[in-house]
């Protein structure tokens, strides 16, 4: 036998074992004779059919496989191999158009009250005082890319928050100053421009829309101040809502993102940014968070021209519809965006919106879900006029709506290091910075030591005060002349986008 050959052993059936008659005959005496010539017959007649197939031995399964269920073919598509790409040349390609971020800004701390030592130790009575404030200067950390070769760069709006001064660095260590042109904090997108930049290497803006579940994404950001580190992972699952804001529609990834990734991009296999890298989830590994880029794409243009976004708003109040709100009203199944509220002669009332509608589409984009109703209204600016498909009474309508303008928008815009056409003043009374807003109202710059104020803070715009409209400064302190001492003012305001109420004390 050749080295390596398959063995194969014959079993012989033990003595006075009760043999089936067939073989129980073979061994009698008598047939004994004639053993040699049956055998070869056998062999002859075995051989001859595994002679006539061996031809076909590749088409034909063997015997013992005859009884398996045959396997139904695979659907028509596209076909399923692993997708590869050279991870090391991806990196190194874009690498140089990634930035690490520094900040820095100032931070008032003490005033606390001090503990004497001697009370910590031996449990006196004496106290310290109060220690006195101080302002001491903090750093953050994040990440942006560059999308033009002058020097304009993609971070987050919670990167640049506050900050005095803002430093980046690029892939080959030189460390350029930035200046804050846009913000948009509703997405948590922010513009930056770096100062005497010229001939920089761009990151490409992608498709996010037709980003793949299961697609792999790399991740270039500065976790921890470790710079342009690269991380790989997946796409885990697209439209995350994860209470962020109104317009929430996050990428999932299980590409490692840390402190210091904020606003580092998501790259695609081929070198495209598909998001903006902006949350984690606490105490969970390997669920990460990235902003759309179609989403940043929408706001582009108004960031650079303007400093800010200003967004269209339709005036109604909804909700989601689930499975028996849809049997209820006769649409197919639970979809679109149902109308609760409508603001008195706001668009939607303009347009002929009703409560009870469900909102289907927008200028033809399907609403599948609740939350995407808004997200697809503030695509369009103030002005514009959408098509709006709802649902009432088992038909189908079409209707226009002219957007109103989202109010405070333009409280994201950047403060400029040049100085304020209006200075902040004090309201001595309530112990709050305040200067005139831009569009009018007060807007609150800080809150000064001792301020009994609470619910106000700065980047609130006061807009009404117990009733009273309040457009300037000089308004406010002249409503707050009237106030009763030892009261609780009712404050409107301009918040993040949205009207709010706040609870002011007066103090006598």
């Amino acid at each position: 036998m050749e080295a390596g050959a398959r063995r194969f052993e014959v079993p012989v059936a033990p003595p006075n074992l009760d043999l089936p008659t067939p073989v129980r005959a073979m061994t009698h005496p008598r047939f004994a004779s004639r053993l040699p010539r049956f055998a070869a017959l056998l062999l002859a007649l075995s051989l001859a059919p595994a002679c006539q197939q061996s031809a076909a031995a590749t088409k034909t399964p063997p015997a013992e496989n005859a009884a398996l269920p045959a396997v139904a073919p695979l659907p028509a598509g596209p076909m399923l191999t692993p997708q590869t790409f050279d991870v090391a040349a991806l990196a190194e390609r874009v690498k140089p158009m990634v930035v690490n971020i520094t900040t820095t800004h100032e931070a008032r701390v003490g005033g606390e009250q001090r503990v004497d030592p001697f009370d910590f130790f031996f449990g006196g009575p004496r106290g310290g005082g109060p220690a006195p404030e101080t302002v001491q200067r903090e750093s953050a950390l994040g990440t942006g890319f560059i999308i033009d070769p002058s020097g304009y760069v993609v971070t987050n709006a919670h990167v640049v928050e506050g900050a005095d001064d803002v430093r980046v660095r690029l892939a080959d260590e030189r460390e350029l100053e930035a200046d804050v042109v846009g913000r948009d904090r509703k997405l948590d997108l922010a513009l930056l421009k770096l100062r005497s930049a010229s001939n920089l290497p761009t990151a490409p803006l992608g498709d996010s829309n037709e980003l793949r579940v299961g697609e792999f994404v790399l991740a270039v950001g500065n976790p921890f101040g470790l710079g342009h580190t690269i991380t790989l992972g997946i796409v885990s699952a697209k439209a995350r809502t994860i209470g962020a804001g109104p317009y929430d529609d996050f990428i999932q990834t299980d590409a490692s993102i840390n402190p210091g990734n904020s606003g580092g991009p998501l790259f695609n296999g081929r070198g495209e940014v598909v998001g903006i890298n902006t949350a984690i989830r606490a105490g969970a590994n390997g669920i990460g968070f990235a902003i759309p880029v179609d989403a940043l794409k929408d706001v582009l243009t108004q960031l650079r021209d303007k400093g800010f976004v200003e967004r269209g708003r339709l005036g109604l109040a909804f909700q989601t519809v689930t499975a028996e709100l849809a049997r209820a009203v006769g649409l197919d199944g639970a979809k679109g965006a149902m109308v609760t509220d409508l603001e008195p002669a706001g668009p939607a009332a303009r347009a002929g919106i009703q409560t009870g509608d469900v909102v289907l589409a927008v200028n033809g984009v399907a609403i599948s879900h609740a939350e995407e109703l808004p997200r697809n209204v503030a695509r369009n600016a103030p002005g514009t006029e959408i098509r709006v498909s709802v649902w009432r009474a088992g038909k189908s309508l079409e209707l226009k709506a002219k957007l109103d303008a989202m109010p405070g928008d333009d409280g994201d815009a950047p403060v400029r290091k040049a100085p304020a056409a209006v200075p902040a003043q004090s309201a001595d009374r309530l112990g709050i910075q305040v200067a005139d807003a831009r569009g009018g109202g007060v807007a609150v710059e800080g809150l000064l030591p001792g301020s009994p104020v609470t619910e106000l803070r700065p980047g609130d715009v006061i807009v009404e005060m117990n009733g009273a409209p309040v457009g300037s400064v000089n308004e406010l302190k002249g409503v707050l002349a009237k106030a009763t001492g030892g009261s609780m003012a009712l404050v409107k305001v301009r918040r993040g986008g949205r009207i709010a109420f706040a609870a002011v004390p007066v103090p006598k």
